[in-house]
């Protein structure tokens, strides 16, 4: 991870097509990037509307940190173009640093120090900083605010990276897992920071393995493998393109032969490729391979199917995947497995 840097140093989800033109504070075009043989990106493109929150998603190893670093202007690609803010991260770094904020993940900050004095040392590098105490109490750091870093917990301590992103009053904030290491009630207020940042206008680039706060925060989502975009749009975008589905849970387990009859009850011959498989323990099955979306004829059914048989559906799911299936669907339930770490 690279240490905070002083401000004064310095479309259709399954075929993407991230807007062309509009008010862009971050444009990445055909963006690709080599370390030797091997190819780390291969010809990205998206853009960050000023004002939106975009999540970057991907496995380990699919380009994530490589794409925010190019956007820094901690590396360069090697073809392509970016802009932020309307100049080149590569070359205009000096006048660009003051108006970006970067949470980063860990490091950079000497063990010995208090919140209070790496917040006071980093507002002098801004012309008009935020308030390091008043920050302190927004993040809830106010009582850890003399205690030594070293023995800040992980949660505090990204609540102290978020403190440093916002120091400068940023115009694009650049988030990597904001929430990582915290407990539900630091998640929660974390969430509702980024939630107010974004409605005043912040523009955010969010990077994270947490779903739900993207499915709760993000204007748009682009999904990174292998170097490549493989999706791109809204959440709701996202979700709905996934395959029809139908999950239930029965008060008792199914037989082997049932499983073929409650399809040929319930799907018919209008979905041939059409199964009943296991979704979880305590009697969690999934209907799949479905050619249409669920419909009332289609509940109906299963419903009657169960009652001739005595068996009551305590619990039934219909129609999208979860942003966190859509998302296995898209990159391969192993792909992180697979990955040799990220880049």
């Amino acid at each position: 991870m690279t240490a905070p840097a002083s401000p004064a140093a310095p479309a259709s989800p399954a075929a993407p097509a991230p807007p062309a033109a509009g008010d862009g504070a971050v444009r990445v075009h055909d963006v690709r990037k080599s370390y030797g043989a091997r190819r780390i990106l291969a010809g990205v493109s998206f853009e960050v509307r000023r004002g939106e929150l975009l999540s970057l998603l991907g496995p380990n190893g699919a380009g994530k940190t490589t794409t925010v670093e190019i956007i820094e202007g901690y590396r360069r690609a090697d073809a392509g173009t970016v802009s932020v803010l309307g100049l080149d991260p590569a070359r205009d770094g000096s006048a660009l640093r003051p108006r970006i904020g970067l949470m980063l993940q860990e490091g950079g900050i000497d063990n010995r120090s208090t919140p209070r004095e790496v917040l006071r040392l980093y507002a002098r590098f801004y012309r008009d900083a935020e308030d390091p105490d008043d920050l302190l109490e927004a993040v809830d750091l106010g009582r850890a605010a003399a205690t030594r870093y070293r023995r800040l917990s992980g949660g505090e301590r990204q609540r102290l990276s978020l403190a440093i992103a916002l120091l400068g009053r940023p115009e694009l904030l650049v988030l990597d897992e904001p929430t990582a290491g915290m407990d539900p009630a630091a998640k929660q207020a974390t969430r509702e920071r980024i939630a107010g940042l974004r409605a005043a206008g912040t523009t955010i680039l969010l990077t994270t393995h947490e779903l739900g706060d993207v499915e709760r925060l993000a204007d748009h989502v682009a999904v990174l493998d292998r170097g490549r975009i493989v999706a791109y749009g809204t959440p709701a975008e996202l979700t709905g393109a996934g395959a029809p589905r139908v999950r239930f849970r029965l008060s008792a387990p199914l037989a082997e032969g049932e499983r073929a009859a409650l399809v040929a009850a319930v799907a018919g011959q209008s979905a041939p490729a059409a199964r009943v498989v296991d979704a979880g323990a305590g009697h969690h099955y999934e209907l799949e391979g479905l050619a249409d979306a669920p419909d009332p004829g289609m509940v109906a059914r299963l419903a009657a199917w169960c009652a001739d048989r005595g068996l009551l559906i305590t619990e039934l799911r219909l129609g999208a995947a979860s942003l966190e299936e859509r998302y296995l669907e898209l990159v391969g339930a192993d792909a992180a497995a697979e990955a040799g770490g990220e880049a």
